[in-house]
């Protein structure tokens, strides 16, 4: 007869194991395999804390090759948080260097404007 298990959680051992444990001297829970053993590790890098200068042109001509120009997008190749990659899309639109051609409340999705 099988014992009976509550919902979820191990099943109780038979005694045959738990004094099998007792003399072995293991511990009850097996120990688990090296984290990340078959997985690629790769190095988390820091984002940037500061806002990149508005002016610097190197910043609108990487801007206006973009296609679709998101915050994940300029979060990703300027190595910005997106909170700041947000902010500095909207100071960009204020300067009518890029303007919002979608999206949503949570994601603008922009383009580079004519005149930059």
């Amino acid at each position: 007869m099988k014992p009976v298990s509550s919902m979820g959680g191990a099943k109780k051992k038979t005694m045959s194991k738990m004094e099998a444990n007792e003399r072995t001297g293991q511990d009850e829970k097996p120990q688990k395999k090296a984290k990340g053993k078959g997985k690629m590790d790769f190095e988390k890098k820091e984002k940037s804390m500061r806002m990149p200068d508005i002016n610097n042109e190197k910043l609108i001509s990487d801007l206006s090759k973009m296609g679709a120009i998101t915050p994940y997008a300029v979060a990703s190749q300027l190595n910005l948080r997106i909170s700041l990659a947000k902010d500095l899309l909207d100071e960009l639109e204020k300067k009518q260097l890029i303007k919002s051609v979608g999206g949503n409340s949570r994601v603008r999705i922009y383009e580079a404007s004519a005149a930059a």
